[in-house]
């Protein structure tokens, strides 16, 4: 049986969204377990009560250290203290980042964490590392996104020897800033199979399997596909219903118009790995309907189950799991 906690007051439509969405995640092999106050119906789910709760616009580094008893902190520190095997949360990002950082810490050997979250492509699915996790970074944390990132897709969606790609402004090797000319080096000699540059244009025709960009870079171009296939399917249902022609239309072709809305769907994996940690996090999306929540919950579970963290271990050749001391995140939500 998996434990996952879960942070039942993270995300915008309150903890009743949260509490439905674990309902829907519990199974034979997993327990989700909710933190939040008391009298939370929880429709059967075990409850740790707490007393506070850090809002989505609070100072994260500050939050974390005096709020100890949140929901958030409490669901954090039960993954560092061998209570839960995993933890998942929609609130506030660059808070999650500082609880995991100060309670789980990261590997030995990590720089900085980075959060690897899945896109559908043409071609399969594709994961984009960093995604939001640190707004700057240097080369040498890019190399490490990378490695993570080839652990993650070989252990989570199976592919053999994934191959690696640089998100930048062009495919020619002399593109980019002065952090992606520096990192696209670095990553020619890395233990990965490299394969050059990759542009934003092509981030949804799976020419990767593995993208590498800093958070900032990665947070804004991934933001910028979630929205774009949102419009582009909202209009297009509205163009539909739009006349009597295309409510017929519309008929015929639903069946393909609901897969594709399935596949493009960011709720179908809920959320995204805090990779490099000495311990399991996934970071749900702040809006996360109690469809996400089921599906986060699952995917860190999936995540135990596939052995990531220690596969990371093994992937950076440091032995024993240890702490290392944390630097002060600088998550972008």
């Amino acid at each position: 049986m998996i434990r996952v906690a879960v942070d039942a007051l993270g995300g915008d439509h309150g903890p009743e969204e949260i509490v439905q969405g674990a309902v829907a995640a519990r199974s034979d092999t997993i327990e989700p377990v909710l933190y939040g106050p008391a009298g939370l119906e929880t429709l059967g789910i075990a409850l740790v009560q707490t007393t506070e709760t850090i809002d989505m616009d609070d100072h994260a580094v500050e939050a974390v250290r005096t709020k100890v008893d949140s929901s958030l902190v409490r669901a954090v520190r039960a993954v560092a203290d061998g209570e839960a095997d995993a933890v998942v949360s929609a609130g506030n990002t660059g808070a999650m980042l500082a609880a995991s950082l100060l309670h789980i810490r990261r590997l030995r050997g990590v720089h900085r964490p980075g959060i690897a979250i899945v896109i559908p492509t043409e071609r399969g699915r594709s994961v984009l590392i960093d995604a939001g996790a640190n707004a700057d970074a240097r080369p040498e944390h890019l190399v490490q996104f990378a490695q993570m990132g080839a652990v993650f897709a070989e252990e989570i969606l199976g592919v053999v020897n994934p191959e690696v790609r640089l998100l930048s402004i062009g495919e020619e090797a002399e593109k980019g800033n002065q952090l992606t000319l520096e990192a696209y080096e670095l990553l020619r000699t890395a233990d990965v199979r490299f394969g050059g540059n990759t542009e934003g244009r092509t981030l949804l025709e799976g020419h990767a399997d593995v993208i590498v960009a800093d958070g900032f870079t990665g947070n804004v171009a991934l933001k910028t596909l979630e929205g774009t296939v949102k419009s582009l399917l909202d209009a297009l249902r509205g163009e539909l219903e739009s006349t009597t022609r295309g409510r017929l239309g519309g008929a015929l072709i639903r069946p393909a118009a609901s897969t594709l809305r399935a596949r493009l769907d960011p709720e179908t994996y809920g959320g995204g790995y805090l990779l490099g940690l000495n311990g399991l996090v996934v970071i749900a999306h702040g809006s996360s309907s109690r469809v996400a929540v089921a599906n986060a919950i699952r995917h860190a579970a999936r995540g135990v189950e596939h052995r990531v963290v220690e596969r990371l271990q093994e992937r950076t050749g440091v032995g024993v799991l240890e702490s290392a001391r944390s630097t002060t995140p600088t998550a972008e939500r």
